[in-house]
């Protein structure tokens, strides 16, 4: 029995999975076999599928001292604006990256052909910027890698240009990738390459820093025998045995600005190619899908009839083109813990096609914000949104569980500070998934893509939505508890709740098996209300969703068990104490002990009245949660309550959206610890703020007594929302992970086009 319980939560769910093993392989899926599925890095491309061929830009401006190699996306690197401008999800991208006196723009565009993904191209633009000095000397570095499998061969002339690649996968067959001369405006051009074996692609950065040297030189604007020295591409030498598991080829060239250079995939198997995708063509190619995706983004967001002028239009096209371009497709296995077994193991290897919240800084995949990023994907292609959906529910384990964070292969794992890569197997993650999918069953044109993927996800949508209520119930029946709540009550002012997504919002001050949670008790309903409309599309009996809805949208019933007449909204319950503060504690000398041998001072927490069980205080996202979700009828006798809640300034009102936390909560803009500052506790969130939007438009649509204020607190909330977008967007180049509530200016990470970038659809009104 112990054995059968260990194993079993590394036993995937026994129903046939929902993609077939090479749906996304060239033969089934030729347009989207290869892609910009590496969000981490600022260029590079790979195929669908394991052990994939990768390749990738880096660069370094040889003026700078010492120059600075740019590969993955970093914050540190303090770019001044990098982002897909356009970039429509399968057949081309287009990409403007500010570093610091120059600007990078880069471009690829797809053409189909033969039996394993046809040809792409890369053109890749470098311009001064106009308050930049003459003669800055940039470095290219172009690479091929492969993951564990595959041969490269490089085809060299002279000391060191490597002209093209010629290579074979499994996936790919033979392929060849051209380096074509580059247009060079400043003359001459150095060359310099590297083929090298390193253990894995996440040490591709290092391996490259490693092999620069100083010692070449390129000539200068007076002449060839004015010679500069730049940092160019060496011999590496690993720091112990050959590593065996990479192969690496990088083709560097050095040259002053402007210039432009492109590179070539091409083929083995694509016999029909009119001509080489290059100069003209490619051109050409380019302009034809920045056209289609132009007018189709017209079509679908209708930006242009709602009053936007073509720059905030632009800034929406971009916003739609980083969460498009920020897909990635990832494979490997999560580190899963249960309470069976006595260390983490490995969860069966598997793929993952998702988008990621942030490039730079959670470049992987998050169970709760795929929910709201498909949101924004299916509205432009379903097709891209049903994948995704496919992908995550065939992660699911027997028990019906879903690993919250996808830490897929050693890139991703790199990417991840140890505390948080190991999954727990008792917690939970907001189901939003459902929806995503309450979106698509909203389109007929959805459906009949999808139908097939909804009758083959049937079976572990049922088993994912018993495991909610059999792991994740409260106290009382048709009430809920979130697991995972951090246990050390001394070490935060309130422990957090990272599994509800909201992390350090205030919840009960000391976790107990005695609570309630509002958001998840909605999150329930939502998920009830989903799958009962699935069952009648399937034809399936759907009578246990209907009735499980039905009673987790009683108002009564819902204010019986979370209505907090004292601060006159939605609460959470349980064992609570408003009275605490954290405190600098220093450790007394024992007597003889050698006073430098004392610990240092402690930030602990100090309770100064005693908790006892009852709702918690904190007014906020959690309070308006039942009118978030539509669980409250219109005329609900506490709507109108929780629209004075939000439109008071004093409380959650502010002229850049809804703050996270009341300014009358003890917690607000509270630190948790020494070192983790506020989170949820006051930042403007757009993913909270676009169910606001949302759930404001919903109810101003229907009778009820609060209709007219509805009407006016969503035109201005609208309002207030996109032009705090657009304004911090013009201003910095990024939209942001939250904004401040008394500045609106992006804080957190950046750039974060994840659910942020939701505010597509608040301009465009859909919902």
């Amino acid at each position: 029995m112990k054995w059968s319980l260990a194993v079993r939560v590394v036993t995937l769910h026994p129903s046939p999975p929902v993609l077939a093993p090479n749906s996304s392989s060239a033969s089934l899926s030729p347009s989207m076999f290869w892609g910009s599925y590496r969000p981490q890095v600022y260029f590079g491309m790979k195929t669908r599928s394991p052990g994939s061929v990768v390749t990738g830009l880096m660069w370094l401006s040889q003026s700078s001292s010492p120059p600075s190699l740019r590969h993955t996306c970093e914050q540190g690197d303090g770019l001044a604006q990098y982002g897909w401008l356009m970039h429509d999800g399968e057949n081309f991208g287009v990409q403007e990256i500010r570093d610091q006196g120059f600007t990078l723009t880069t471009e690829f565009a797809k053409r189909p052909g033969g039996d394993h993904g046809g040809d792409w191209s890369w053109r890749i633009k470098a311009t001064p910027q106009e308050s930049s000095p003459p003669g800055q000397l940039i470095s290219l570095l172009f690479y091929v890698a492969t993951d564990g499998q595959g041969t490269l061969t490089p085809h060299v002339e002279g000391k060191g240009h490597l002209t093209h690649v010629t290579g074979m996968s499994e996936e790919l067959g033979t392929f060849t990738v051209h380096f074509p001369k580059a247009e060079a405006g400043g003359g001459h051009i150095s060359y310099n390459y590297l083929n090298a074996t390193c253990p894995g692609l996440h040490t591709l950065t290092d391996v490259v820093r490693n092999s620069l040297r100083d010692h070449f030189t390129h000539p200068t604007s007076g002449g060839s025998h004015n010679k500069r020295r730049y940092f160019g591409l060496d011999r590496y030498q690993a720091p112990g045995p050959p590593a065996s598991h990479s192969q690496l080829l990088v083709h560097q060239i050095t040259l002053y600005l402007p210039f432009q250079a492109e590179v070539l995939f091409e083929s083995g198997t694509n016999y029909d190619r009119p001509d080489h995708l290059s100069g003209h063509s490619l051109s050409m190619a380019l302009e034809g899908h920045r056209e289609r995706m132009a007018d189709r983004f017209t079509r679908v967001f209708r930006l242009g009839e709602k009053g936007f002028t073509p720059e905030q239009i632009a800034f929406a096209q971009a916003a739609l083109s980083n969460m498009l371009g920020g897909m990635g497709y990832f494979y490997g296995s999560s580190m899963v813990q249960s309470p069976h077994n006595p260390e983490p193991v490995f969860y069966p290897a598997a793929p993952l096609y998702t988008a990621v919240p942030s490039r730079s800084f959670f470049p992987r995949g998050f169970l709760w914000d795929e929910g709201f990023h498909l949101l924004l994907i299916a509205r432009w292609k379903p097709t891209l949104a049903w994948q995704s959906l496919a992908h995550w529910l065939d992660l699911m384990n027997a028990d019906g569980w879903i690993p919250r964070e996808q830490i897929l292969g050693p890139e991703a794992r790199s990417k991840v500070p140890d505390e948080f890569v190991i999954q727990k197997s008792e917690n939970a993650n907001p189901p939003t998934l459902f929806l995503a999918l309450r979106q698509l069953l909203g389109s007929r044109e959805a459906i009949g893509e999808g139908l097939q993927f909804l009758q083959r996800s049937w079976p572990r949508l049922k088993t994912w939505y018993d495991w909610y209520n059999a792991t994740q119930a409260g106290p009382l029946p048709h009430t809920y508890r979130w697991r995972g709540r951090d246990k050390d009550t001394q070490q935060f002012l309130n422990p957090k709740t990272l599994t509800s997504g909201l992390d350090d919002y205030p919840r009960a001050s000391h976790p107990s098996e005695d609570e309630r949670h509002v958001d998840l008790r909605c999150w329930m309903a939502l998920a009830s209300e989903v799958m009962a409309d699935m069952a009648e599309i399937l034809g399936e009996d759907g009578q246990l969703y209907r009735d499980a809805h039905k009673i987790l949208t009683d108002n009564s019933l819902l204010d019986r068990h979370h209505w907090s007449e004292r601060l006159g909204a939605y609460a959470d319950y349980g064992n609570h104490t408003q009275s605490t503060a954290l405190e600098w504690v220093r450790p007394r000398a024992a007597p003889g002990q050698d006073p430098r041998t004392v610990p240092p001072p402690q930030l602990i927490r100090m309770v100064k009245k005693p908790p006892r069980l009852q709702y918690v205080s904190s007014l906020g996202y959690i309070s308006l949660f039942p009118f978030l979700l539509q669980v409250l009828n219109p005329d609900a006798a506490h709507l109108g309550r929780l629209l004075d809640h939000i439109r008071d300034s004093d409380k959650l009102w502010t002229p850049f959206g809804i703050r996270s936390l009341s300014k009358s909560s003890p917690f607000y803009l509270q630190r948790n610890t020494e070192h983790d500052a506020p989170y949820w506790r006051g930042p403007i969130w757009i993913n909270m703020n676009y169910l606001a939007a949302r759930a404001l438009y919903m109810y101003s649509q229907k009778e009820g007594p609060h209709r007219d204020r509805l009407v006016g607190l969503y035109r201005e909330l609208r309002q207030n929302l996109v032009s705090n977008l657009y304004r911090q967007y013009k201003e910095t180049g990024f939209l942001w992970e939250q904004y401040n509530d008394h500045t609106g200016r992006g804080q957190g990470c950046y750039p974060f086009t994840g659910w942020s970038a939701l505010g597509v659809l608040v301009m465009a009104e859909e919902y």
